[in-house]
């Protein structure tokens, strides 16, 4: 396996809430965790905010077998996926928002990656942590943490 970039830790169900509220998701969303973790994130846009599917990617495999553990739990196995590895190697083109917990320096190296795969109009919330120098279209606060939202634009001209 390969060492993890990012120590877990578990994203407050505030900031959850939060996060899947500022993205504003619904039904028509696939909602993507490129860290996630325990799956909490991606449980809740489909439990909570009937998200189409969501999909979790982690480097860690007892994570993913958590995760996935957790979605069974929660009746939604069938909407989520769950699956070991690297968000450097991840494809972001099939997610309508993309959730991430990681830190500073792996979110401003994910943005190139970010903004050429995923469709204009797609979403993108960070809880603590900004992406770059990308401006957000957003942000508030929870728990004194701020969550950003940037809206992906149109690709850039050569």
């Amino acid at each position: 396996m390969k060492p993890l970039d990012v120590p877990f830790a578990t994203t407050p169900p505030a900031a959850v809430n939060a996060m899947l509220k500022l993205a504003g998701t619904g039904p028509d969303d696939v909602v993507m965790d490129p860290g996630a973790g325990d799956g909490r994130i991606v449980i809740a846009a489909v439990l909570n905010f009937g998200a189409r599917m969501g999909i979790g990617i982690d480097l860690d495999s007892r994570r993913v077998r958590e995760a996935t553990d957790a979605a069974r739990r929660a009746g939604v196995q069938d909407r989520t996926n769950f699956s070991q590895g690297d968000a450097f190697k991840t494809d972001f083109g099939t997610a309508s928002v993309l959730a991430l917990f990681m830190s500073p320096r792996i979110n401003r190296e994910l943005e190139p990656r970010i903004r050429a795969q995923m469709r204009p109009g797609s979403r993108v919330v960070s809880y603590r942590f900004p992406v770059g120098d990308w401006q957000p279209a957003k942000t508030v606060f929870v728990g004194g943490q701020p969550i950003y939202l940037w809206i992906v634009p149109p690709p850039r001209s050569p």
